[in-house]
């Protein structure tokens, strides 16, 4: 939790993001991410001041089991003074202790946030799903928290101007807006009309073009001149790994060229023949691509 101190910005830990997205699909199905498609419904977790402080944090934790459909999950919310913004002790369950840090007795709207966060840490627990090194599987809960549908209460949360700052979760803010944006095109969503910090618009704006750069990415037919300038060059030396591009050539064993790419949606890795016109579909996320190898 950043809180008053400096926020990191840009995209330092994608390729751990990436890794995220595709091992959930990996591990949860293409159907069951697609159960998803409905995002936590600001009014669901709303607190307002007068609320009662352990009620309403009850509430909105109720919300999070229900949304990420842990029906048999109890949690029991409770508040007290430390460095981190929340922690969850991971047992067998059913029930869940969660402790809130004190600042969230008088920031209540946040409590979704980190509710957001610590909950989902439960669901990867039940999947038997965890990332080696603590920060790896920390990006990895704000990455699956952010891609179905919680996460947006994370980046929401961050407020920054001249005088103070504050940020939930341990992606940067252009980070939540990139995965946001991954999955407001995966079910054609538009999160951006329930942020109430100008800071996450703007944040939100930058992860959309870089979630578009995906699309368009050699050899997908969507890449711009530039890189298909590259990419035919690349094509010419034949088998190898480039620097600086996600694709790579390879040869297929009958004398022509095969080259692999990531799939834009889920990241996993396609390999298609080197032919011209490729229409290919995507094995564990169902996307369709059309490129041009």
């Amino acid at each position: 939790m950043a809180d008053d101190g400096p926020v990191e910005h840009g995209y330092p830990h994608l390729d751990t993001v990436r890794d995220s997205i595709t091992a959930l699909y990996k591990r949860l199905s293409y159907d069951t991410v697609q159960t998803f498609a409905t995002s936590v419904a600001p009014v669901d977790v709303a607190f307002c001041d007068t609320d009662d402080l352990h009620l309403g944090a009850q509430r909105v934790a109720r919300e999070m089991v229900r949304h990420y459909r842990l029906p048999d999950a109890r949690l029991i919310v409770g508040f007290r003074e430390m460095k981190h913004a929340a922690n969850v002790e991971l047992t067998a369950g059913p029930e869940y202790f969660v402790e809130l840090n004190d600042r969230f007795r008088t920031h209540r709207r946040d409590i979704g946030a980190a509710l957001a966060h610590e909950v989902m840490h439960v669901y990867l627990h039940r999947l038997d799903l965890s990332f080696p090194g603590t920060r790896e599987n920390e990006i990895l809960t704000d990455t699956a928290a952010t891609y179905l549908g919680a996460g947006w209460l994370l980046l929401d949360a961050y407020r920054e101007d001249s005088a103070s700052s504050q940020k939930l979760g341990y992606l940067t803010p252009e980070e939540f807006g990139y995965v946001l944006a991954k999955r407001a095109l995966v079910f054609g969503e538009d999160p951006s009309v329930w942020f109430t910090s100008p800071q996450a618009y703007t944040a939100y704006v930058k992860g959309m073009e870089q979630a578009r750069r995906d699309e368009q990415q050699p050899p997908l037919t969507a890449a711009g001149w530039a890189g298909r300038r590259r990419y035919a060059h690349d094509r010419r030396h034949g088998p190898g790994v480039q620097k600086g591009v996600p694709y790579s050539f390879s040869p297929d064993g009958r004398g022509s060229l095969r080259v692999s790419f990531p799939c834009p949606t889920c990241h996993q890795r396609i390999r298609v023949p080197v032919r011209g016109r490729v229409r290919a579909r995507c094995s564990l996320c169902r996307t369709v691509l059309e490129c041009d190898t």
